[in-house]
């Protein structure tokens, strides 16, 4: 396969979007936990990017409140269960991890659902920002806390219009 990646700007700091033979299979923040090391994202190349950024400006924008890109992620079968029920998590609103446990069909696997939403390898794009803990509390985002406030509070329009960067 051959990886590219770019670096995009948004308002959450640079994006590290990286795809395999032209499908995105990353989005990466700056210190996020989890983030594969920069050598494994191959030579800088924009070209398979431009939908991809196209849709994030436009999200960034509030202009778009769902991605429509092609995926390719890499994991467990269990973990990829959680990614699409990430993506059925409406944008705005917000679950727990028993209650999208529930939605996957595994009932009382919070706790691996939530090792899943962690490895997310295209955060943003699959909502991972989206689910809370079961008291409404902001536990464990991968992009720290701070940014998951800012991205939920973004989504539910808490965010001035001057204040975005799109």
């Amino acid at each position: 396969m051959s990886r590219v990646h770019t670096v995009v700007d948004s308002p959450y700091g640079p994006l590290t979007l990286v795809a395999d033979d032209g499908v995105l299979c990353g989005l990466y923040m700056t210190e996020q936990r989890h983030r594969p090391p920069q050598e494994t994202f191959g030579e800088r190349d924009d070209a398979p990017f431009p939908e991809a950024v196209r849709q994030l400006e436009a999200y960034f924008a509030g202009e778009l409140t769902r991605f429509d890109l092609p995926l390719r992620l890499a994991g467990t079968d269990f973990q990829r269960r959680v990614w699409a029920g990430l993506q059925d998590i409406p944008y705005g609103e917000t679950v727990s991890y028993g209650t999208l446990a529930e939605h996957i069909g595994a009932p009382g696997a919070s706790r691996a659902v939530g090792l899943a939403n962690g490895k997310n390898p295209v955060g943003i794009i699959v909502p991972c920002h989206r689910v809370i803990g079961s008291t409404g509390s902001l536990t464990g985002y991968g992009g720290g806390l701070e940014r998951k406030r800012r991205l939920l509070a973004f989504e539910r329009g808490e965010v001035p219009r001057e204040d975005r960067l799109f």
